[in-house]
């Protein structure tokens, strides 16, 4: 699968002020695999550290953590010379050496020649602990998330369609009848599927949407056994019953997180840090309600906020939606599509890097997502089918008169009355 991470850390590769990377996701997104076919294709070998599964190294690297003799026990090690700009260092699962972690400040401060890639399934978690060393400042963040729609168009072979989608949304220009029509199929088959790599490798070998099933519970299985082994017992039923409330959560029609939802009496300080522990293993989204101010992050209202899982996928086999009725060609109307619309608008606009906020103004009106770009805010509009009346976005632009609005829906590409039509296959250009 092509992942359009490997822009990001080819530019890191070439960076003349490189620091060790971190990148960070949730589990199952992808991160070994694409490191590892990053480090084979542009480098001449690779030095790949389990640090879960290989306790020996691990230890070893454990008990100094200066750069130097690091490199020298992995070459002892793994029989390979390491050669700066040659040889790629990957240290997986990160987060269960502490002092390995601790040690990517050595290699930025004494050793920057090496190149050195860390990746960690539940690192947002470890670093979170007290007695973690963080090193602030010496390394590069970098996200990931599973395949964008973008993508999943590229595994399935239809480059061609990603070129006439930008084309479209650049121009303004209509889609054809019969593009549109095919593109909101796929774009309702990504809906069932989502972008987790195992699973849609399934859909290309099956071809058929339900055989993605299994492998879906099995990841959310596997999300739950984290939440118990990385967790103690108290906090841990604390997070599951958090995650397993957020389709109970976007169903009422004040899809704001309510403590009380989860159990009677919950609270901030009940169910807080189980909230936390979500958002930090890269498993759900937070998205918060702001004032349309300047920056967006600095008027952002901390009580109120909703939770999104970050692959669609994996909600609709959370939330046991019908499958057959979301591959209906026409809008369905037996279930409630804008959830699972909001889902995956909102998950296409943070993997293409944007802090995602709502607005709401006195429980009247309601903006799905509103975006910062520059000094312009831009209120964006989700829509699961084609209907273009709406109060809320009306008011919004009557009150604060944006340089555009956006309204994502089945509607054709278009711009009309300060309103740019967005379908939702094209979410991914925004």
């Amino acid at each position: 699968m092509k992942r359009e991470i490997i822009n990001d850390l080819i530019k890191w590769k070439e960076s003349k002020k490189r620091k060790p990377l971190i990148v960070h996701g949730a589990r199952q997104v992808g991160k070994t695999y694409i490191i590892k076919q990053f480090g084979k294709k542009y480098y001449n070998n690779l030095i790949y550290v389990n640090f879960e599964t290989n306790r020996e190294i691990s230890s070893q690297i454990s008990s100094t953590i200066d750069a130097k003799y690091i490199i020298n026990k992995l070459e002892l090690f793994y029989g390979e010379k390491i050669i700066p700009g040659e040889t790629l260092i990957f240290f997986d699962e990160i987060q269960a050496n502490e002092r390995a972690l601790t040690s990517l400040k050595y290699f930025y401060e004494d050793a920057p020649e090496y190149h050195i890639i860390a990746a960690g399934s539940l690192l947002g978690i470890a670093i979170n602990r007290e007695n973690y060393s963080f090193p602030v400042g010496k390394v590069q963040m970098l996200n990931m998330y599973p395949l964008s729609f973008k993508e999943f168009l590229i595994a399935l072979g239809r480059e061609n369609l990603v070129e006439e989608i930008i084309r479209h949304f650049e121009s303004n220009e209509r889609m054809d009848k019969d593009i549109h029509k095919l593109c909101l199929r796929l774009y309702r088959t990504y809906l069932i599927v989502g972008g987790m790599p195992e699973v849609v490798n399934i859909f290309l070998d099956e071809e058929k949407t339900i055989a993605t099933l299994d492998v879906q519970a099995q990841i959310l299985d596997s999300y739950k056994r984290d939440m118990t082994k990385y967790a103690d017992n108290n906090l841990s039923n604390r997070i599951i019953s958090a995650f397993n409330s957020i389709p109970v959560q976007l169903a009422k029609d004040n899809q704001k997180f309510q403590y009380k939802v989860i159990s009677k009496g919950g609270t901030s300080s009940v169910f807080g840090e189980a909230i936390l522990w979500l958002k930090n293993s890269g498993i759900v989204n937070q998205v918060y309600k702001t004032n349309i101010e300047l920056p967006l992050e600095m008027h952002k209202d901390l009580s109120s906020f909703k939770l999104y899982m970050t692959d669609v996928g994996l909600f609709v086999n959370q939330a046991k939606y019908p499958l057959y009725q979301i591959d209906l060609d026409t809008q369905p109307t037996m279930i409630e599509m804008g959830p699972l619309t909001e889902h995956f608008v909102g998950n296409e606009l943070k993997k293409n890097g944007y802090e995602t906020y709502y607005w709401e103004s006195d429980g009247k009106a309601e903006i799905d997502f509103v975006i910062q770009k520059g000094m312009d805010i831009i209120p964006i509009e989700v829509k699961s089918n084609v209907y273009n009346k709406s109060r809320s976005l009306d008011l919004y632009m009557k009150t604060f008169k944006p340089k555009y609005a956006i309204r994502v829906s089945e509607k054709n590409f278009g711009f009309e009355n300060g309103i740019k039509s967005v379908p939702l296959y094209a979410a991914f250009c925004i």
